[in-house]
């Protein structure tokens, strides 16, 4: 029986308490700036209060080397605390967070930077990413040119953006002449991204996928995803993830639960194959299916 060990379920595997001991070891990526990222971070979306500060320690705890959050989650003091409550030494931790939509524009991007670090209990923040193009508010080159400024100053380490298109970026490089090192998307078996990311691949920018697992899309209830867990001994959230490492998109699944964290990060001790790879890229569907930032803008 596999427990729902996705990034954002309710239930519990039932697998009881697992010891700190069993550390995670978890690979890294590098940039196209040379700054290395781990593959599997910790997403963070909706961890609040002391509960969200326990996740983060937890995780972080565990082995986990890096943790994902954003201004728009109203829950940077809360992971800046469990960064701090984790004993973790602070230059061991990638910190990654997003700007929100209602601070973009050059001045306010500087000041939006420095707001999330003071957040988060930080002077400098490793990644740092313009979270949704907004279009309508025609200040994302401006936005960009400020990241590229903090990362000139080595406030930030690594400058990316999230959830952003083919034009989106061509228009960052045809302003700057710099691709972000990063774009975090919307990305998993069932939303393969199949031509962004061979967009982004050609142009040296990492893939990183949210919504890793693509359990809102019914995916690890398909027939071909159980049976590949059964058949590698993993779970299906396992299989899901596993695709995406193994093609080189990092992820960061949310979980606050420190048994499914370790089980998000457990996926590098097996391989698919071919046809494996084969049956779950039959699970796309398609970049329509995706959430469009042409349209939707969240501020």
């Amino acid at each position: 029986m596999f427990g729902s060990l996705d990034e954002d379920g309710d239930r519990h595997a039932q697998m009881g308490r697992w010891p700190y001991s069993w550390l995670v070891d978890i690979p890294s990526v590098t940039l196209n700036n040379g700054f290395s990222i781990p593959m599997v971070g910790l997403g963070t979306f909706s961890m609040m209060g002391r509960p969200g500060v326990s996740a983060v320690a937890g995780a972080l705890r565990a082995g986990y080397r890096m943790v994902d959050t954003a201004s728009q989650y109203g829950n940077e003091r809360s992971v800046g605390l469990g960064l701090r409550e984790s004993g973790v030494p602070r230059d061991e931790i990638v910190v990654q967070t997003k700007l929100s939509g209602g601070d973009q524009g050059f001045d306010e991007v500087i000041n939006a930077a420095k707001d999330s670090a003071r957040r988060l209990g930080v002077d400098h923040l490793d990644v740092f990413l313009i979270h949704w193009p907004c279009p309508s508010l025609g200040r994302t080159v401006d936005s960009w040119k400020a990241l590229l400024t903090l990362a000139d100053e080595g406030f930030i380490r690594a400058a990316g953006v999230s959830n952003f298109k083919e034009h989106h970026l061509q228009m960052l490089y045809d302003e700057t002449g710099q691709w972000p090192a990063l774009n975090q998307i919307q990305c998993s078996p069932a939303l393969a991204r199949t031509d962004l990311r061979a967009f982004m691949a050609e142009r040296g920018i990492h893939a990183q996928a949210w919504h890793p697992t693509g359990r809102k899309e019914g995916m690890l209830g398909e027939a071909v995803v159980i049976k590949l867990a059964r058949k590698y001994g993993k779970s299906p959230s396992q299989i899901a993830l596993r695709w995406s490492v193994q093609q080189g998109v990092s992820v960061v699944p949310k979980s606050s639960h420190v048994g499914r964290q370790i089980e998000n990060a457990d996926l590098f001790d097996f391989w698919l194959d071919s046809d494996d790879l084969g049956a779950l890229e039959a699970l796309d569907r398609g970049e329509r299916a995706a959430r469009d930032s042409d349209v939707e803008e969240q501020f």
